[in-house]
C-alpha cells in the first residue's frame, strides 16, 4: 500500500453545458479559464437511512443529492463572473450589470494531484454556480488582498450515459492508471463515454 495525500489544484476551467437530453444529446460550448486556484472543497448531500422490520434494522435506504464545491480563486475578471452567474456584461464598456440572471448550467475542469506527483484529472459535468460574495477592504501598511470564493451546486445529468446507463455527476481519472494528454482532455468536456484509455505520446 503506498502512502499518499492530496496537494495542490490548478487551472480551473468552465464549459457552458448548451444541451442535455435524456435519450438524445449532450453538448457544451468551447470551455474556458476561470481563474487561479488556490483550494477546492466538496461536499455532497447524502443519507443513509435503516428501516427496521420485525423489531430489527433489516435494510439501509441510500440517497445522495447534489455536491457543493467550493473553491478559493483569485479575482475572477468580471465578463467570466458574469458569463458564470447569467449575469449582463457590455464588452464595449466593460460593465458588468447586476440584475435578474439567465439560467445557465456549467461543467468544471480542474487538475489535482496526490502528493507523489501523480494527477487526477476531473470534469463535473452539470451544476450551477452561485453568486460569490464581495468583501472589499481599506489599503493599510500590509496591504491585505483576498480572492473569491465560487460555490458550484453539481447536480446529475439528465443525459442517460451508454457505459453506465446513468446520468453522472463528474468523471474523475487516475493518470497513474491511465496516463492521458492533459490538452487533450480539457480540449473538450469528458464523460464517462469518451474517457478512453489513452496512453500520451
Amino acid at each position: 500500500m503506498k502512502v499518499r495525500e492530496w496537494r495542490g489544484i490548478r487551472d480551473l476551467i468552465a464549459a457552458e453545458l448548451k444541451t442535455d437530453e435524456k435519450a438524445g444529446e449532450m453538448t457544451y460550448g468551447e470551455p474556458f479559464a476561470v481563474a487561479g486556484a488556490s483550494g477546492l472543497t466538496k461536499d455532497v448531500e447524502s443519507s443513509s437511512e435503516a428501516k427496521y422490520y420485525d423489531n430489527v434494522p433489516a435494510i439501509v435506504i441510500d440517497s445522495v443529492g447534489a455536491d457543493t464545491v467550493k473553491v478559493d480563486v483569485s479575482a475572477v475578471d468580471i465578463d467570466v463572473l458574469a458569463k458564470l452567474t447569467g449575469q449582463f456584461y457590455d464588452e464595449e464598456t466593460g460593465m458588468l450589470v447586476e440584475g435578474e440572471r439567465e439560467e445557465k448550467y456549467f461543467a468544471i475542469g480542474y487538475i489535482t494531484e496526490k502528493t507523489d506527483g501523480t494527477e487526477m484529472f476531473v470534469w463535473r459535468l452539470k451544476g450551477k454556480f452561485s453568486i460569490p460574495s464581495d468583501t472589499r477592504k481599506t489599503k493599510d501598511n500590509g496591504t491585505t488582498s483576498n480572492g473569491d470564493q465560487l460555490t458550484y451546486t453539481g447536480i446529475n445529468t439528465t443525459h442517460k450515459f451508454t457505459k453506465t446507463g446513468k446520468g453522472a455527476k463528474a468523471v474523475i481519472i487516475d493518470t497513474e492508471k491511465n496516463p492521458l494528454d492533459e490538452k487533450e482532455f480539457f480540449k473538450t468536456v469528458q464523460n464517462p463515454d469518451t474517457v478512453k484509455k489513452s496512453l500520451t505520446a
